[in-house]
Order: C-alpha cells, then structure tokens, then sequence
C-alpha cells in the first residue's frame, strides 16, 4: 500500500459485517481505507495484538440535556454525556430534540441543535418528539425537517405528553409521506393510571411498587397496537425499550406478517429484574425507570428475540437524573413513586456489559456484539458513515481489551448523575483505545475530547422503507 497513509491498527482481530479479520486497519482523512491489507508505511502505528477491534457504538436512545415530562431537566449536558459515551466506547448518539408544548418543531430543532453544538464531543443526530401537533404549521414545519435530515421521529402513548389514536395514525401517515422511521414508547396509559391509582389508594407507595404500577398488559396491549397501526399504513416503525415477553412475541408475529416494524430492548431489562426496586426508604428510586424492569423470565425471551433478529439493537435509554432534590427526590422525602422521576444513566456502562455478555460470556459472540451495538442502529437509521469497519467509512474505532476486569464503583461513570447503578458488578473486557473519525478520543483512560467538537449527522433519505403495500389511507 502507498505511504501516506495516517494511523494503522496492528495485530488485533478486526469485527466487520462480513467476519473477523486478521491484519491492519488502515485510517486516513478520518476515513478507513482498508481492512486486512499489510500496511508497510504509516505516520502512527497501533498495536492490538490480543485485542478486539470494533466499530464504535451508536447509541440510538439517549437523553440529554432535555425537560422530562415531570418538568424536570436531565443531569447531563451534551458535554458530561457524550463524554461519558466516549468512555464506555460510544461514538455516536442519537438524542431527542423534544417539542414543548406550544412550540413549533423548527424552535425545538434549533434549540437543541445549538446546545449540542456548544458541547456534544461524538457525533450526533435528534429523533424529533413530537408532543403537539395544534401549533400553527406543523405538518410543513415537519415536512421540511424530514426533508433537512432529521430522518426519525417520538411519539409517546403514555405520560402527558401522549398523542391520541387519531394523532398516532396522522403522525405515521405524515411520516410515511415525507419518509421517516417513527419511533414509539409503547405502554397503555389508561392501564397504568387504573394501577397506579389501585397502589396509591391502598398506601403502596413505595419505588418497588412502581413496577406493579405499569403492568406488563400495558406494554403488551401498546406494543400489539402500535405493530397494527404500522401494518395498516405501511409505515416503519421502531418500539423502544422492550421488556416482556410477550411485547417480542407479539414484534416477532407482525414482522412474519410483513409489517415493517423494528424493536430495540435495553441492558437494564436484559440484566436487572424488579428486584432492584426493593430497598429501603427511597433507595430503590436510582433504578426506577418506564417500562419497569421485569422478571428473569422475560429476560431469557429477549435475548431469544436477539438471537432470532426479532430485536435488532440495544440502547441505553439513557435517563440521568440524580440522586437528590434536583432529580430523583425533588418531591422530597417522603416523595410516591408516582412523584420520582423515572430513568436511569446508561450510556457509559451499554457497552462494557455488553461485551461482558455477548464477547466474554460467549452469548451472541463478537460479531453479534458489533451487530447489535453499532452496524443494526447505524443501518436502521440511516447513519450511513457509521457502525462498521469497512472502507470508506468513518474511523470510528474501538480496541477492546478482553482480559481488562473492571467492577463497577459506587461513582464512577464520567456523567453528572452521581451514581452508578451497576455499582458492585465485575465486568470482562473493556474499551482501551477510542477513536472518533481517526482521533483518539479516550486512550488507557483519559479523555482527549473538546466541548463541541462533536459533528452533526445527516441522513438525506429513511433507511427502515415500507414494504410497498398499499396503505389504509391514501397520501394527499
């Protein structure tokens, strides 16, 4: 190969779509250039003798500097959570830019756009939330978003913030007009308010009774109707966070009928069950999040479910709030479960228990592992310059020591939450060397990323098509 070539990655094994490879990884101009080929002259050597070489991951569910629904503001910025992505091995993220109520979608796009811009150090994209669909303009206003790259979109069916059936079925239609993935938080909000009421009025109030407070019928019941709504229009769907079985059964029923529906499931449902709520006094709160974690039952059918390909991804969900009077407790201390902000952070730890899992434990394998945590997210939402090591890509790179054994301490993400909810839990493997477009950006444990150096992803066109069927409604 010619000289010029800037950074070349030795003697580790190479994670692509197509299998491992032995040999060098080639970089330049933040690109890869190639896979496998002997590399004679290079400007910077990295030898990986005994490491893995993977792509680095795309968490596609994360939230950042953002407003809950309770009206509470996350714990991180775009600058102490991208950082903290970086150090667990992520490198890019899609967050949310989250309509408030009244707002016109293009102020929220711009909002957090300018927020991500001053702090963001991996690469980006926004899901666009979409809570109000009254405001004057709305549908050209999302028109011209889509068109500008913002190739998916939120929608809720729980909280304040839900939309209706009615609002749900216009949302796809516009979607599927302008070519987006809708994405959805699928619970039955009326089940849960019947629930929560039932607990609160006979005193159970506590963050162990939150998980009864979301039943898993209410998943079930919006996971099914959501798969329907998607079947009827001819829209893709993607259904975040999943955590029963029964939700992957009925995701693995509707794409054998040709719906194109997606899942995704997290690794807080994949190695927490409810368990984690019960602790003394408000304890329990740190692990609160929606849908609750379940039973170790349905743990085993999700990873069943990744093992088909009936859920292609797992997210973070990253949820950040703290432990105290600004984010958990801010109710105070005697505070319901109903009144705890729900969440947990994610973004740091997604990977390294992942690996733990897939690599070191052997359930998925090294090529599931990259699968699953960087090339399916990049492939289903159309980040076409990320999520696997094959040329002409970003040099978005990570070198995974399988050896390294890390436990978790009681603070030590690289986040604002103040807490790590995984405290105590031995992990194998761990990311060593991280690389943002041919830059290290965290080597042996110190971060050399600067606030805003981030860049912006575009996705000119929906990766997740339709089927091609002709849809309930007809366009206009």
């Amino acid at each position: 190969m010619s000289s010029g070539v800037e950074l070349v990655i030795q003697g580790g094994r190479i994670v692509t779509p197509d299998g491992v490879v032995e040999g060098d990884l080639a970089v330049s101009d933040g690109k890869i250039t190639s896979v496998g080929t002997p590399v004679a002259d290079a400007t910077t050597r990295i030898q990986a003798d005994g490491k893995w070489v993977m792509p680095g991951g795309v968490d596609p569910h994360a939230h950042i500097e953002q407003m809950s629904g309770m009206g509470q503001w996350n714990a991180d910025t775009f600058e102490t959570a991208t950082k903290s992505a970086a150090m667990g091995g992520t490198t890019s993220v899609i967050s949310f830019a989250a309509q408030a109520k009244g707002q016109a979608l293009a102020e929220t796009v711009a909002d957090y756009a300018a927020r991500a811009e001053r702090g963001a150090m991996i690469d980006f994209a926004f899901h666009l939330t979409v809570t109000d669909t009254s405001v004057a303009g709305f549908e050209d206003d999302l028109a011209r978003l889509i068109q500008a790259g913002h190739r998916s979109l939120k929608v809720f069916t729980t909280y304040n913030i839900q939309l209706n059936d009615a609002e749900l079925l216009r949302i796809f239609q516009l979607a599927h007009q302008s070519g987006a993935l809708v994405c959805v938080h699928a619970e039955n909000d009326a089940i849960i308010a019947q629930a929560k009421a039932a607990l609160i009025a006979a005193g159970h109030t506590a963050p162990k009774d939150h998980a009864r407070s979301r039943p898993r019928m209410a998943e079930i019941e919006a996971v099914e109707r959501i798969c329907r709504f998607s079947e009827y229009l001819d829209q893709p769907v993607m259904l975040f966070h999943i955590s029963t079985a029964e939700g992957a059964a009925a995701i693995r029923a509707a794409q054998a009928r040709g719906a194109p529906v997606w899942a995704e499931t997290c690794p807080h449902y994949l190695f927490m069950t409810d368990a984690v709520l019960d602790k003394p006094g408000l304890e329990g709160a740190k692990w609160m999040c929606s849908p609750p974690q379940r039973t170790a039952a349905d743990q085993e059918a999700l990873w069943q479910a990744i093992d088909d390909g009936t859920i292609g991804l797992v997210s973070s969900d990253h949820a950040p709030y703290r432990f105290d009077d600004t984010g958990k407790l801010a109710a105070g201390p005697g505070a319901r479960f109903d009144q705890i902000a729900n969440g947990l952070p994610g973004l740091e730890t997604r990977l390294p228990l992942l690996f733990d899992a897939m690599v070191s434990k052997g359930q998925g394998g090294a090529e599931g592992f990259a699968r699953v945590t960087a090339t399916t997210p990049a492939q289903l939402y159309g980040l076409t310059q990320k999520g696997a090591l094959t040329p002409g890509k970003d040099a978005d790179i990570v070198i995974w020591d399988p050896e390294k054994q890390v436990t978790y301490g009681a603070n030590d993400l690289h986040d604002n939450v103040g807490y790590n909810p995984w405290e105590g839990r031995t992990v194998t493997g761990w990311p060593v060397h991280v690389i943002l477009r041919g830059e290290t950006l965290v080597q042996d444990g110190t971060f050399h990323g600067r606030p805003g150096s981030g860049h912006w992803i575009d996705r000119p066109e929906l990766a997740t098509k339709p089927t091609g069927r002709p849809t309930g409604i007809e366009p206009k």
